[in-house]
């Protein structure tokens, strides 16, 4: 190939430009740089993307934060995958992904641990250093900070299902039939997979044999052609009110707070005593961690949001934020401990809590969790006529 020749006065132009183009794309990198230093994104459940949350964290630090709430942990791994590790800077999702998917996937990246893990000190014993799900396999890396948590089974309306009838019976309500037309499900595709699993009576944590799927496909279309109705946490509560219901899955402490904390307390979570899950544990669950996402232009707010939540009276302010309410893993230190009314901890049913979670195992991935939605979706439409 041939080229024209270049004059010195072309070639110095040319070279000219080009340099005014390197120095601008260093400015546009900086100006980047620097709008990053006040600027964050959260991927989240509902909670952390409260006005009660952030604002104080905005106006300390003058940062413009936006947080996006959804209630699908698949789903928000899923917007990384497609490529949005670019857009956001914490994710917070239950206890499983960020060990076994997220941090695998180079979705998220570890945490300063020696800046970080002393926090885990002053949480419930149970979330004492090194606390395996904020960990990595090899137990060296720190993944992420737990905060909310609990048991997430079904909520039973004590005066029409005692508590100790609910906790006994467990899962075997929804196999009763006299109970058809008297119980919703709430709209939670992955625990109503699990819930499905339990009624059927094997661990969903594992793999599924022929004959198991089978079971699961015909209690998928039985329990939906015997609901009451499907909704979402107000729909359940306020049929619960009415007396259109007598029972729900799934949910816990997290779908009934609202409504105890509203005084009506005779709405209970339940987890069963016993159930196929290892040891006999009969519920399942949640702990949810918050990971800073692989994004190559990091906040470096991020690191600063996650200690900003560990504070006492912010760690309340999470349990409490509107929308459902939890127990926080921070109600270890008692000088967090000390600021939840006696309201506050009947709301979340504090007075068990010990006891059901160790009746249920942490949540987990369901191997065939694809396979077991397509039949439950089919099992959903079937029944609404769809």
């Amino acid at each position: 190939m041939r080229f024209a020749p270049t004059s010195r006065r072309q070639f110095l132009q040319t070279a000219g430009a080009g340099a005014a183009l390197v120095a601008g794309g260093a400015l546009l990198g900086r100006r980047a740089e620097a709008a990053r230093e006040t600027e964050m994104n959260i991927l989240c459940w509902e909670g952390y993307n409260s006005a009660a949350v952030l604002d104080p964290f905005r106006n300390e630090r003058s940062a413009t934060i936006k947080a996006e709430s959804l209630t699908n942990d698949p789903t928000m791994i899923n917007r990384l995958r497609a490529g949005e590790t670019n857009v956001w800077d914490l994710i917070n999702v239950n206890n499983p992904w960020a060990r076994k998917v997220m941090y695998p996937e180079g979705l998220i990246v570890p945490l300063n641990r020696p800046r970080f893990e002393a926090y885990f000190d002053k949480m419930m014993p149970a979330f004492k250093a090194p606390y395996k799900w904020a960990m990595d396999d090899e137990g060296k890396e720190l993944l992420g900070m737990a905060q909310r948590f609990g048991p997430y089974s079904f909520v039973v309306n004590t005066d029409k299902i005692s508590r100790e009838t609910a906790e006994d019976q467990g899962w075997d309500l929804w196999n009763d039939p006299a109970n058809a037309g008297k119980y919703g499900v709430l709209e939670s595709d992955d625990w109503n997979v699990f819930n499905i699993c339990l009624i059927a009576g094997f661990d969903p944590f594992r793999d599924h044999t022929p004959e198991e799927v089978a079971k699961f496909t015909e209690t998928a279309n039985r329990v939906f052609k015997g609901a009451k109705l499907v909704g979402d946490i107000a729909t359940m509560n306020q049929a619960f009110v009415s007396g259109e219901i007598d029972f729900h899955m799934t949910g816990g402490t997290y779908s009934a707070s609202p409504a105890r904390a509203d005084g009506a307390t005779s709405i209970r979570g339940i987890t069963p005593k016993k159930g196929p899950l290892p040891g006999g544990k009969g519920g399942v669950a949640w702990i949810e961690i918050t990971s800073t996402v692989n994004n190559p232009q990091l906040s470096p707010l991020a690191a600063d949001f996650l200690e900003y939540v560990q504070h006492p009276e912010i760690a309340h302010t999470v349990a409490f934020a509107e929308g459902t309410f939890n127990p926080v893993a921070q109600m270890g230190n008692p000088e967090c401990f000390n600021l939840f009314t006696t309201e506050e901890l009947d709301a979340i049913q504090w007075d068990s809590l010990e006891e059901e979670m160790a009746r249920s195992a942490e949540y987990d991935i369901v191997p065939d969790y694809d396979n077991l939605l397509d039949i439950m979706s089919a099992a959903k439409r079937a029944a609404s006529g769809g």
